[in-house]
């Protein structure tokens, strides 16, 4: 065996190991509160919320889980939120692409931590940017008192949810709730703004205050039944459509109601017939190095995610950092701009690291969105990025002008952005390539990702200095012992920080995929986007 063959047979194992303990992980996410809860759940008639989304879905249809890894290794004072407490994606019902959002009762009644509030309003902000039907399967005794001063008041809390269900009204979106357990106070706003609210009879419940809030505040005695129950709001108030005697009965009534739901007029993204790549696919696992700073060929990956792998590259000889070119993806023309992870030399012979943006790529980079803007191309942006390049050669030759040129292009892009981050994603080479604050449709992430202000050796050493400054102005001596220790500290801290987990635990990304799955996650999202013509790209303000 070579020892090329070697170095990909180590690359290949340590990859799959990691999707391994990715999947592990989810695994222990999806049993929700555990065994006990979901004992109880079941005991009243009711269905887990996975087991509502997989009984509403098409059969054959994909479920892209959103924010699966939301609140990991958070609120553990309060015994954990896995996934959030709620469970949502996209999805197909009666043949139609939709978001389908389900509250898991069996953590903490289904009850709204921030972070739950956060996922929600990712939810809603997919469904309205892609004008995709939302179905909201209701059981949540609202907000988590004990954190009520972080869900509540703000811009993006709680009340966010409510607006938003206004603003998709006015835009034609669709709306179907189904009140399956309780539905408190301010939530139960909610199913009332959608199109449809619907409720299952004994075990759903919606009301303003519960009883024991009504005695407290009036003086009157009254169960939460003949309160709010299916009886009372369906043929008394009548802000209920439509009562069922248990889950699957509501659930195949959604079924028919999406059956019936008019199309929108579409984006009009090309798409040929779908092809699989020529080259192996799983080859994937075995290009992308163990050590994060080794170079590796970046359109190696690209052609294992294209159709065909055919791939033609935009001003291949110019701005070699940056990798631009089309493609199609499961028949969809796309546009790539990805970080080249190669040596290369430019014109003048120089050599130029491999991920780094320099003035020249940034240029080509930014000419390459407005060509896609003007052909009605959505995007694809692949990060494996460390920064733009410094030092006085780069700042003379105007590095913060052309990296101005490409976040202002990104930015103002219309056609949707779609991101795929791979590796490192550091500092400004995160915004530039389409990171969480510039809007991408949907945002992933591989178990190999990194996402920092710097790398974490840089950013432990610039941490050391500060703190030893710190001990030193108290008057402690600093021992080379102590300062291993707290090397080691830092970077241990900042390193955790780091990881594709702590940043889908904070939805900074949508979900932690295998990369074998990223066909299938950028088609969806083509698919989905499709569903929302775009306005002609406006670049704005531009420094040639």
């Amino acid at each position: 065996m070579t020892a090329e063959n070697l170095e990909f047979n180590k690359s290949e194992d340590h990859l799959r190991l990691l999707v391994g303990k990715t999947k592990r992980m989810m695994d222990e996410i999806m049993l929700g509160g555990g065994e006990k809860s979901a004992a109880k759940q079941k005991a009243n008639g009711k269905m887990l919320a996975r087991e509502r989304i997989s009984y509403l879905k098409d059969k054959d249809a994909d479920f892209l889980e959103i924010g699966g890894f939301a609140g990991h290794g958070m609120y553990e004072e309060y015994g954990g939120c896995p996934a959030g407490g709620v469970v949502g994606g996209i999805t197909r019902v009666a043949g139609r692409q939709c978001i389908i959002v389900a509250n898991d009762a069996t953590v903490k009644a289904g009850a709204w931590f921030p972070i739950t509030g956060k996922k929600n309003l990712r939810f809603q902000e997919v469904a309205m940017e892609n004008r995709l039907p939302i179905i909201y399967l209701v059981d949540s005794a609202g907000v988590f008192l004990p954190m009520q001063d972080e869900i509540f008041p703000d811009k993006e809390h709680f009340g966010r949810i409510f607006r938003n269900n206004a603003i998709m009204s006015s835009m034609g979106i669709p709306q179907i709730a189904a009140v399956m357990g309780s539905c408190v106070a301010g939530g139960a706003y909610l199913p009332i703004m959608s199109d449809e609210a619907l409720i299952v009879d004994k075990t759903g419940s919606i009301f303003l205050a519960g009883s024991y809030l009504v005695k407290a505040a009036i003086g009157e005695d009254i169960d939460n039944e003949t309160l709010g129950g299916s009886v009372t709001q369906t043929e008394i108030s009548g802000i209920i459509d439509d009562r069922f005697e248990n889950d699957q009965e509501c659930l195949d009534r959604i079924k028919f109601l999406m059956d019936k739901i008019g199309h929108f007029e579409k984006a009009g993204f090309d798409r040929a017939k779908p092809a699989e790549p020529k080259e192996k696919v799983s080859d994937i696992y075995g290009i992308l190095p163990i050590d994060r700073a080794k170079p590796y060929k970046t359109v190696d990956i690209i052609r294992r995610i294209v159709d065909n792998s055919e791939f033609e590259q935009f001003k291949e000889r110019f701005g070699k950092t940056i990798i631009c070119g089309y493609g199609r993806i499961n028949g969809w023309a796309v546009g790539i701009v990805a970080n080249n992870r190669e040596l290369v030399k430019n014109a003048k012979g120089e050599m130029q690291f491999g991920g780094v943006i320099y003035s020249d790529s940034a240029d080509k980079a930014a000419r390459f969105i407005m060509n896609c803007n003007q052909k009605k191309i959505p995007l694809v942006f692949i990060q494996d990025v460390t920064g733009f390049m410094v030092g006085s050669r780069s700042e003379q030759a105007g590095i913060i002008k052309d990296g101005a040129k490409m976040v202002n292009a990104m930015s103002n892009s219309t056609v949707p952005k779609f991101t795929v981050i791979i590796g490192n994603s550091y500092g400004a080479g995160n915004y530039a390539m389409c990171g969480k604050a510039y809007d991408p449709r949907l945002i992933v992430a591989w178990p190999t990702a990194k996402i920092a202000v710097m790398g974490g050796e840089q950013a432990a050493k610039t941490l050391l200095q500060i703190e030893k400054s710190r001990l030193v102005k108290t008057g402690k001596e600093i021992t080379p012992e102590d300062e291993k220790k707290l090397l080691d500290k830092i970077i241990n801290r900042y390193e955790e920080q780091t990881t594709p987990y702590y940043a889908a635990s904070r939805l900074w990304v949508d979900a932690i995929i295998d990369p074998m799955d990223t066909r299938k996650w950028l088609s969806e999202g083509i698919e989905a986007a499709n569903n929302a013509p775009i306005d002609r790209f406006n670049v704005g303000v531009i420094q040639t």
